[in-house]
C-alpha cells in the first residue's frame, strides 16, 4: 500500500497566471477513504493530478512511501494510483467494452488468466459484464462513466481516485459505485473521491478534505465538516451540509445521523 505526502504543493496554470493550488501539506494514509470537496475551481482535480503524475508541481513535493514522484514517469506512477476522469470521454478510446478495460492492465504486463480474471471482475462490479463486445459509445453518458470506472479498477492500483463519480447517475448507478469504493476500501486500497454530492460525502467516507481557492480550509471527520459551527466555512466555499445534516442539528442527533435515526426521531415527535 502507498502512503501520499503532499508538502507545500504550489500549482500555477502558465496561460492566464492562475494559482490554482497554493502552498498545499496533505498527508493520506495507506488504505484511508478521503473525499474532496469545494466549489469548481477550488484547486481539487488540480491536486489530484499530482498523484498520478499528469501535473507536475510549480514548487513543492509529492511523494509516494518517502519517493518524491518528480523522480518517476506517468507510467511509472499508474501502477500505483489510478484516476477516473470526470469526463469519460477523455478517457475512452477502443472500440469495445472488453478491449477499453483491458488496455490499463496490459499496458501494466498482466497478462493470461490474471488479465482476464481482472476485466471480469471490473465489468461485474459496474454491472457490464453483458456489454464487452458492446462500441463504448453506444453506451449512454452514465454508463460510459462506469466504463471509465471500470477500466482503471481492473488496474489493481493501491490508490483509486474518482472524480466525481456519481455525476449522471440514477441510484442504481450511485450504489454500484459505493460497492466498488466499500470494495476497494476492504482491499486496504486507498479512495480518493472528488464530489459535490454531500450525501455522498457524509455516508461513504471517513474523512472530508473541504477546498476553497486552492487552500485546504477545513479537513477532519464528517461529524465535525458538517456539523453547525462549520457551516459557515461550507458557505464560503458554496457548499451547503447534506440535508441529513441539517436535519440532524435542529432534531439534536449530530451532523451524520443515520436514516434509522432521523426515522426514529420524527416518528417519535408525532
Amino acid at each position: 500500500m502507498v502512503d501520499l505526502l503532499l508538502e507545500s504543493l504550489v500549482h500555477v496554470y502558465r496561460e492566464g497566471n492562475v494559482r490554482a493550488v497554493d502552498g498545499v501539506d496533505l498527508i493520506i494514509g495507506a488504505g484511508e477513504r478521503v473525499a474532496i470537496i469545494g466549489q469548481n475551481g477550488s484547486g481539487k482535480s488540480t491536486l489530484v493530478r499530482h498523484l498520478n503524475g499528469l501535473l507536475r508541481p510549480t514548487s513543492g513535493r509529492v511523494l509516494h512511501d518517502g519517493v518524491d514522484a518528480a523522480m518517476s514517469t506517468v507510467a511509472q506512477l499508474a501502477r500505483s494510483v489510478g484516476l477516473v476522469f470526470q469526463d469519460p470521454d477523455r478517457q475512452i478510446f477502443a472500440g469495445s467494452v472488453r478491449a477499453e478495460v483491458e488496455y490499463g492492465p496490459r499496458n501494466l504486463g498482466i497478462r493470461g488468466e490474471e488479465l482476464r480474471s481482472a476485466v471480469d471482475a471490473a465489468l461485474e462490479a459496474v454491472g457490464l459484464e453483458s456489454e464487452a463486445k458492446t462500441n463504448p459509445y453506444d453506451l449512454g453518458a452514465s454508463r460510459r462513466k462506469l466504463l471509465a470506472l471500470a477500466s482503471v479498477l481492473a488496474m489493481r492500483t493501491p490508490v483509486l481516485i474518482l472524480d466525481e463519480p456519481t455525476t449522471g447517475q440514477d441510484e442504481r448507478g450511485v450504489q454500484r459505485v459505493r460497492s466498488v469504493i466499500q470494495e476497494a476500501h476492504t482491499q486496504g486500497r486507498t479512495v480518493i473521491v472528488i464530489s459535490h454530492d454531500m450525501r455522498f460525502v457524509a455516508e461513504g467516507f471517513e474523512r472530508v478534505v473541504v477546498m476553497r481557492s486552492g487552500h485546504i480550509i477545513l479537513d477532519g471527520q464528517p461529524e465535525m465538516v458538517f456539523r453547525q459551527d462549520a457551516w459557515d466555512q461550507l458557505a464560503s466555499t458554496f457548499l451547503e451540509p447534506p440535508l441529513s445534516a441539517v436535519i440532524g442539528d435542529r432534531l439534536g442527533l449530530g451532523s451524520t445521523p443515520t436514516d434509522g435515526m432521523l426515522i426514529r426521531a420524527l416518528v417519535s415527535r408525532g
